[in-house]
């Protein structure tokens, strides 16, 4: 059974920034391509941003595209999410998986930006 542990969120005035990160017992991360989504207060978990193994390309949902930088670091098992320039509309519960969504969905970290 695969676990995914976020990590980094916490409180921050508009315009902050923070840096998740999402690693895992299991050293698998390095062969999955990966991403984060996150859930808003009332809403359902939407994507935030892939990475594919290695690193090479990026994507990124559109209200984040400039702000936030997806990363990783396979010899750590990690992969991260840099957010610079936070908005309110940022808040909610950060998760990681696969972008397949395929395993059990870890605990997630509040990021929590105040106005």
């Amino acid at each position: 059974q695969v676990q995914l542990v976020e990590s980094g969120g916490g409180v921050v005035e508009a315009g902050g920034s923070l840096r998740l990160s999402c690693t895992s017992p299991e050293t698998i991360l390095k062969f999955l391509h990966m991403a984060w989504y996150r859930s808003a207060p009332g809403n359902q978990r939407d994507l935030v941003a892939r990475i594919d193994v290695g690193g090479y390309i990026r994507q990124y949902v559109d209200s984040v595209k400039g702000r936030f930088r997806i990363s990783r670091d396979d010899a750590k098992n990690t992969v991260f999410l840099e957010m610079n320039g936070l908005k309110p509309e940022d808040t909610g519960v950060y998760y990681c998986n696969d972008n397949a969504m395929t395993y059990n969905w870890g605990q997630g970290t509040q990021v929590t930006v105040s106005s």
